[in-house]
């Protein structure tokens, strides 16, 4: 799905009137499409509905939706940011056609029917701005979003009575939907007005555009719909980063044959834990093995086998070489004699940065078994004496011992997948976290470039990044997932999908959006203080299934 600026959502518009799609037909199905999205999740009995209208297009696309509610019958009322002219204005009289009630502010100077409108309201549509506005807000529409917002906080605060339970639909806060996004928000940064609503529902057109996975804003989105306006196919979309959603990561799931046999699912080796980090094995391998590897194996310090054995009775082990609990340079001999037969390796979660855990990781990466390119033909060639490592995905202190090797990139097979979070950036690239965190895109796709391998960069809205390969951003921002483990439940994934062969890239990015989606699910049940790590690697088998 296309990541889209304001202009070249302008763009395709224009382009798309020009081609014979009108203007006002793409009115038509964004006005029907928000209000099917509201009729699909409040049913007609959720009372009365009030829609803030604007002077522009995003007022224009409410009325369409005002009046597809009324005439499904729900009661709707509109209140218009200034007066429209019937005579030349033909959503606002189709509007008053279907007789649905319209209050502008000027006949409405102290705000007293737009609070009791909003008193009233079950839900509320924000059409006042759409994506031409930027924040900061004055004059009527600041006032209007203003007044709404006190009299919420008035039904905020007014008793209930009592009822044996209570949904939704009798909560004190209506429902808010935005139409593109909520009124103040900046479609290209992310800045948010603070007056604006936050939105339980978003609804955009065509594609979404970069305000709705930017923070602060993203905070007032809620959940994004984009519909179909119908944009020609013959409009062409600019160039640039892709938002994932599950049409993206869909066809990426690997298929599950009915005659399959746990090989057909390939097998996955994750050499994790440690004696301080002891959990992190148990969260990486749970994750692998609920997003479908045939056979996984836990590499770990022998002296942790009898801690994690009952919690991961799945997985089967191999017992590495340690000192007081943590790999040596010695296990790597007995993880190369069996690697041979996995179709993936994860090196990583819970390691530990010591003396001890630096040597394993720079001795299994010395030791042969990676390629290198030559040549002005790129022409891959085994630089090492032992036979090749399997495809590799890297996280946690993997990522920060690999900080302190020599010219760590060409210690790694090619397309290996780097998981870190903007800390562990920083250490491999040299930069602050801050710079990190300012410029997440470009950095995550000049290192994918300059490295060669794939880089999944941690945090809200999760970028994958590969080289030659136009960027993906996740949509996720979820703060249940600000907590320890979560980090190992996503290595664990993108290390199963790998062992079942999807290419390096295309795991990354289905195995960050089964975690986000997972992480969605957990958080709804727990929600964001009390979601573990255990909690988002359970609820992975139910995002495959949702997907």
């Amino acid at each position: 799905m296309h990541l889209l600026t304001v202009a070249q959502m302008q763009a395709i518009e224009a382009a798309s009137d020009r081609a014979g799609h009108s203007y006002d037909a793409m009115m038509a199905l964004a006005g029907e499409a928000v209000a099917q999205a509201i009729s699909e999740r409040r049913p007609l009995e959720s009372g009365h509905v009030l829609v803030l209208v604007g002077p522009g297009n995003n007022g224009g696309d409410g009325l369409v939706a005002a009046r597809h509610l009324a005439e499904q019958g729900m009661q709707v009322a509109a209140y218009l940011s200034r007066p429209r002219d019937p005579e030349q204005d033909a959503v606002y009289r189709a509007a008053q056609e279907a007789e649905v009630p319209i209050v502008s502010a000027e006949e409405d100077p102290d705000g007293e029917i737009l609070g009791e409108l909003t008193s009233a309201a079950n839900v509320i549509l924000d059409a006042l701005l759409g994506t031409g506005a930027t924040p900061p807000l004055h004059g009527t529409i600041a006032a209007i979003l203003n007044t709404v917002r006190a009299a919420l906080a008035r039904r905020a605060v007014s008793p209930l009575k009592p009822v044996r339970s209570v949904s939704p639909l009798s909560a004190p806060r209506p429902y808010v939907v935005a139409v593109d996004g909520p009124s103040g928000l900046d479609f290209d940064t992310g800045e948010i007005d603070p007056t604006a609503l936050v939105a339980d529902l978003t609804v955009t057109f065509a594609a979404p555009k970069w305000g709705h996975v930017s923070l602060p804003a993203a905070a007032h989105i809620g959940e994004l719909l984009v519909a179909d306006i119908g944009i020609p196919d013959r409009v062409t979309y600019p160039e640039g980063p892709h938002l994932a959603c599950p049409d993206l990561v869909r066809p990426w799931l690997p298929a599950r044959p009915a005659g399959a046999h746990k090989g057909t699912f390939g097998k996955a080796m994750i050499v994790a834990g440690s004696a301080n980090y002891t959990g992190a094995a148990v969260l990486s391998a749970t994750a692998a093995i609920r997003t479908g590897a045939g056979l996984v194996t836990l590499a770990l310090p022998s002296s942790l086998h009898d801690a994690v054995v009952a919690a991961i009775p799945e997985a089967t082990y191999l017992m590495l070489s340690h000192t007081l609990g943590v790999v040596n340079a010695h296990a790597v001999a007995t993880l190369r004699e069996a690697l041979p037969s996995y179709t993936a390796l994860l090196v990583g979660p819970g390691l530990g940065n010591t003396t001890e855990s630096r040597a394993f990781l720079e001795t299994l990466l010395q030791s042969g078994g990676r390629r290198r390119a030559t040549g002005f033909i790129r022409t891959e060639v085994d630089t090492g004496s032992g036979p090749l490592l399997p495809p590799l995905v890297v996280d946690a202190d993997g990522l920060n011992i690999l900080s302190g090797l020599p010219d760590w990139p060409s210690l790694l097979p090619p397309e290996t997948i780097l998981t870190p979070h903007p800390g562990e950036m920083a250490r491999l690239t040299g930069l602050d976290t801050q710079e990190i965190q300012g410029r997440r895109l470009e950095i995550a796709q000049e290192r994918a470039d300059t490295w060669h391998q794939v880089i999944v960069l941690k945090g809200a809205f999760t970028v994958v990044a590969g080289p030659q390969r136009r960027p993906v951003i996740l949509p996720f921002a979820n703060p249940g997932l600000a907590s320890a483990g979560t980090g190992d439940v996503l290595a664990g994934a993108i290390v199963a999908l790998r062992a079942q062969g999807v290419p390096a890239f295309e795991a990354a990015v289905t195995g960050a959006f089964l975690h986000g989606l997972a992480g969605e699910f957990a958080t709804t049940r727990y929600g964001a203080a009390g979601t573990t790590a255990g909690d988002v690697a359970l609820n992975l088998a139910e995002a495959w299934r949702r997907i």
